[in-house]
């Protein structure tokens, strides 16, 4: 499913799918399944920090269908009500910077309910190891490239150093503002 949307995403943006879907196919993937208790004083705890997922794609499924995500949009939060049965997709650092900002990956965070659990689990899709990560070439002009280029392991290395905060990870690869 991941590789199709990747393709279709590809087509839109006018280049061959393969350019875009080729760095994803027999690529890393990562699961984290998250719970979050009620808690009383929901107002005074986080369930997970504001954050961009620093991926190609995240696949989000809410499984008990109890609301908590939330995105940031024109400064605001805004909650995501559960449908049954949907995933929620959701644009990654990797592709922003691939699409060389065409696609915008999506800060988010989590919020705790008072009364009810909340169960989710995110499948994180990224590229082969020996992929670069940046703007695909057939998508820029020297004038207008956003990031830059770094290999997958020094864009893990520095993930792994860094924390969970807002859209740090992909500022940190801008060229531009």
């Amino acid at each position: 499913m991941v590789i199709r949307l990747l393709g279709l995403m590809a087509q839109n943006l006018g280049i061959n799918p393969e350019k875009l879907t080729d760095r994803f196919l027999d690529g890393m993937q990562g699961v984290r399944m998250n719970y979050y208790p009620p808690c009383p004083q929901a107002d005074k705890v986080l369930g997970l920090s504001p954050h961009s997922d620093a991926t190609g794609l995240t696949m989000l499924v809410q499984v008990n269908e109890v609301q908590g995500l939330q995105i940031r949009k024109d400064g605001n939060w805004i909650p995501i009500k559960p449908i049954p049965g949907a995933f929620i997709v959701n644009i990654g650092d990797i592709l922003e910077a691939s699409s060389n900002r065409v696609y915008r990956s999506i800060e988010h965070r989590a919020v705790i309910n008072t009364e009810k659990e909340r169960l989710s689990i995110a499948v994180f899709h990224c590229p082969t190891f020996n992929t670069t990560i940046g703007p695909l070439p057939d998508l820029v002009k020297d004038s207008d490239i956003y990031y830059k280029t770094v290999s997958l392991k020094d864009y893990k290395k520095f993930i792994v150093s860094s924390k969970l905060d807002g859209k740090s990870t992909l500022d940190a690869m801008k060229l531009k503002k």
